[in-house]
């Protein structure tokens, strides 16, 4: 990682974490436990990759960071509500979530199932209350694109097929259906929503945005799956080696750790070469791409 990508990372995982703070109610306001809650699951964790590749993405438009740290903010609620969900008991039943317990352990389940509730629709006021890009009808856009990356035909959508995988030998195409929508549809709507926060771009150069998302999503999740493997507790900061517990899916468990490893290079190869289309303008998302691939937790 150079210098200067590190810097811009900093910068931005800051601007997320600072936005945010401002973006959730207050602890003191009632209902205070709830909000609290809320804070506990969105603040002080987590990599950041959404909002990093809304701001990268931004790049691609001349967007400002002002309207990219909201879009940032949506995405990242979004994200954190899902993984509130994911960890509890009826779900992935996880005690642990960026180094600390997960939030149905800290505080009860009831208290995680409303917090994950709340999060969902504060990510859509977040979006809707003030503008992020310069034409009303986009902004309307970018809150269906959102909603709908978030359903039965996004990440809610690839989480079920998930659930009911448990104990299946899926084919490699029905694996990346799975991904595509569980991992990859939140990915590709936070460059979406990044790049609409500027200048109008060709719907040919969304598309091709499009397709980037697609595969930086698959990248990830296949880099998830090798990290799952071999990474231990401490790095992942969640409980390592739970797919395998629970009997799940994996690129690892359907290709190996070699062959998983050559698709990840694979796709990223395909992301950087129609990123190279942009210009100079891509370059965050280049080294964005890339840290993806080599990340270690």
């Amino acid at each position: 990682m150079n210098t200067s990508f590190a810097h811009w990372m900093a910068d931005v995982q800051a601007r997320t974490e600072a936005a945010l703070d401002r973006a959730l109610p207050a602890a003191g306001i009632a209902p205070e436990r709830l909000h609290d809650a809320m804070r506990y699951a969105v603040l002080g964790g987590g990599k950041r990759v959404r909002p990093l590749l809304v701001h990268a993405a931004g790049l691609l438009s001349g967007a400002t960071p002002e309207h990219l740290d909201r879009a940032a903010c949506a995405v990242e609620m979004i994200h954190a509500y899902s993984l509130v969900h994911d960890d509890m008991p009826c779900m992935d039943n996880d005690v642990l979530r960026r180094g600390k317990p997960t939030v149905h352990v800290q505080y009860d389940e009831a208290t995680a199932l409303l917090v994950g509730d709340a999060l969902q629709t504060q990510a859509f006021l977040h979006l809707a209350e003030a503008p992020v890009c310069d034409d009303p009808m986009r902004q309307i856009g970018m809150l269906r694109l959102l909603a709908q990356a978030s359903g039965s035909r996004g990440m809610a959508g690839g989480q079920a097929i998930d659930l009911d995988s448990v104990g299946s030998q899926l084919s490699l195409a029905e694996l990346e259906f799975m991904h595509i929508h569980k991992t990859g549809a939140l990915i590709r709507a936070a460059l979406l929503l990044g790049v609409q926060c500027g200048r109008a771009l060709p719907e040919t150069e969304l598309d091709n945005l499009d397709h980037v998302g697609k595969v930086i999503g698959l990248l990830f999740q296949v880099v998830d799956d090798i990290l799952d493997t071999e990474a231990d507790t401490a790095t992942l900061g969640k409980t390592a080696g739970k797919d395998a517990a629970h009997d799940k899916p994996t690129y690892v468990s359907l290709l190996g750790v070699v062959r998983a490893r050559e698709l990840a290079g694979e796709l990223c190869q395909d992301a950087l070469d129609r990123l190279a289309r942009f210009g100079d303008s891509a370059h965050r998302l280049c080294e964005l791409t890339r840290f993806i691939v080599q990340r270690q937790f």
